[in-house]
């Protein structure tokens, strides 16, 4: 019997499973939400700015790890592996021993210094510079393997505006590090110098790609902006699949986490990427990680991708999901953050009537704001599911935190027609899930129209646990079974898989994925009776994309 450790960091928490590598079991969990995440500190949601302290990481890092290690009663020399997965893209600037900025009295409080957290949209123009110059710059279109187009939640574009709007942050950083690679470094007490880099990261945020070795040049990179003059020199020109050791847990940290100090640390990954791993992707497999945003993860044959390149989605990295295979991935960068903005909008004046309100203890009032605080987005899916599907011609767009795929354009905001007298709350939330389910075809008919098949669909995550409505309601606009993976905890679970072939125990991540991942809980299938109903409702809602993005 051996045992590996999947670290799941997700937008809000962190989460911990230890496994059995021989059936996938699951023996023990453990969940931290980021304390200073939860207050709101540092971010200003008005202007799109959301940072992380890297103190929820790490408290998150010790309190997770060396519960689940105490919980599972298990002998610490029969636990072999650790891998990370973490939202992305997330860089920080780090220190020359990879400390964060933030940790050091002169950055102390800086939201510049901390983690630039993957829905941080601060650095869309600079995104959109870096489109534009990749394409007319004179030499490589750097982009061509990232849909032609740049993202401001991705490494150079955020990079670049910390550049131009904090230059004692540029100046103080060392080099900047992924979120995944971050927490790697911490494990292994490896510089950045010595960290071995994520492929799935390098090559679907930072423009990492084999034909052109490594990064972007230093020309592009000077010629982009002075300020990045040398940054290359400090970054990494080689990447590594999760499948391989980034070294072995630091003395520090096993005594910390009560670990061997044999146990070995895998590269890291990207968590949607270990998803999909975790839900049991094959080629042609569309794997649909349903949380706070979506990430749509395919992987297909070099061969069948050797000339194809697909505009508008993030990316297309050979060996970034499934060593030996091209990684594919879209998404849309609100999902269950929409349906959460919409209920919390709702519930805010009665939140705070409640707080005023005289006549209620500071018990009452407590009991009371919690209890509404975590009904609502139960009892608006309920109304919402049981309003006759086809009376419903509200029609919404999904573009609240902006449109991440295809072609990517953060600018863009969300939208709504047909509102009446009649409109409820349950009707809003309804066309919004709706909306979501449009915005997710939209991605699928892109891969279709290039010539990337799917065979089947798989949903993955929080959402697509949880939400009957959302599932059932995606399942008849994309006119397609949808599967359901039984783990609670599928990225974390595919960190696991990941750290099982890293240790050895598995000879490819095929077969680990064959013996580890954990089938399916439920399947929802599409309605007949909904098919042209939804068909009609899907060209309206194009057309409303394409009205709003002429004014916007």
């Amino acid at each position: 019997m051996s045992y590996v450790i999947g670290l799941d960091y997700g937008t809000d928490s962190v989460r911990a499973v230890l496994v059995d590598t021989v059936k996938g079991n699951v023996l023990s969990s453990s969940v931290f939400a980021y304390p200073r995440w939860k207050k709101g500190l540092y971010c200003e949601p008005a202007i799109n700015q959301f940072r992380q302290h890297p103190l929820d990481h790490l408290e998150g890092l010790e309190a997770t790890l060396s519960e689940v290690v105490r919980k599972s009663e298990v002998k610490v020399d029969l636990i072999k592996a650790i891998c990370v997965d973490t939202t992305g893209s997330s860089p920080m600037a780090v220190n020359e021993q990879g400390a964060s900025l933030a940790l050091e009295p002169d950055f102390e409080g800086n939201p510049n210094a901390m983690m630039l957290l993957w829905k941080d949209h601060t650095a869309i123009a600079e995104a959109n510079e870096i489109t534009a110059f990749a394409k007319n710059w004179g030499g490589e279109d750097f982009t061509k393997f990232s849909g032609g187009l740049y993202s401001s939640e991705w490494f150079w574009a955020k990079i670049l505006s910390i550049h131009r709007k904090d230059k004692s942050v540029a100046a103080g950083a060392y080099t900047w590090m992924e979120h995944c690679d971050y927490i790697t470094g911490v494990l292994t007490g490896l510089p950045p110098a010595l960290v071995k880099r994520s492929r799935c990261a390098a090559g679907h945020k930072a423009l990492w790609h084999q034909s052109w070795n490594g990064l972007p040049s230093d020309d592009f990179l000077v010629q982009l902006d002075e300020s990045l003059r040398g940054i290359r020199d400090r970054l990494f020109e080689s990447t590594y699949t999760s499948v391989e050791a980034a070294g072995k847990i630091s003395k520090v940290w096993a005594r910390k986490l009560g670990l061997s100090e044999e146990t070995l640390v895998a590269v890291g990954t990207i968590d949607a990427h270990a998803g999909a791993v975790g839900a049991g992707i094959t080629e042609n497999t569309l794997v649909k990680v349903v949380g706070t945003s979506t990430c749509d993860i395919l992987i297909a044959s070099a061969k069948d991708m050797e000339s194809r390149l697909v505009p508008g989605i993030c990316g297309q990295v050979n060996g970034s999901v499934v060593p030996g295979w091209i990684g594919l991935e879209a998404g849309q960068a609100g999902f269950g953050d929409i349906l959460a903005w919409f209920s919390s909008m709702v519930a805010a004046p009665l939140l705070d009537l409640i707080q005023k309100n005289s006549s209620l203890s500071e018990a009452q009032k407590s009991d009371l704001i919690g209890e509404i605080s975590q009904s609502l987005l139960i009892e608006l899916s309920e109304k919402a599911s049981n309003l006759p599907t086809t009376e419903n011609d509200l029609i919404a767009l999904d573009w609240i935190n902006g449109r991440r795929s295809p072609d990517v354009d953060e600018s863009l905001k969300g939208g709504m027609m047909n509102i009446g007298m009649g409109t409820s709350a349950a009707h809003i939330f309804k066309a919004l899930v709706e909306a979501l389910c449009f915005g997710s075809r939209r991605i699928s008919e892109r891969f279709e129209e290039q010539g990337v098949r799917i065979d089947e669909v798989i949903a993955v995550g929080g959402v697509a646990k949880k939400s009957e409505l959302v599932m059932q309601t995606m399942a008849d606009v994309l006119q397609s079974p949808i599967k359901i993976s039984s783990s609670d905890q599928t990225p974390a679970l595919g960190a696991a898989i990941y750290a099982a072939v890293a240790a050895g125990i598995y000879d490819s991540l095929e077969e680990a994925i064959s013996r580890m991942a954990p089938g399916f809980e439920k399947t929802y299938l599409p309605q007949e009776q909904f098919l042209k109903y939804y068909n009609e409702k899907y060209q309206t809602y194009l057309k409303l994309g394409d009205f709003s993005e002429c004014l916007q």
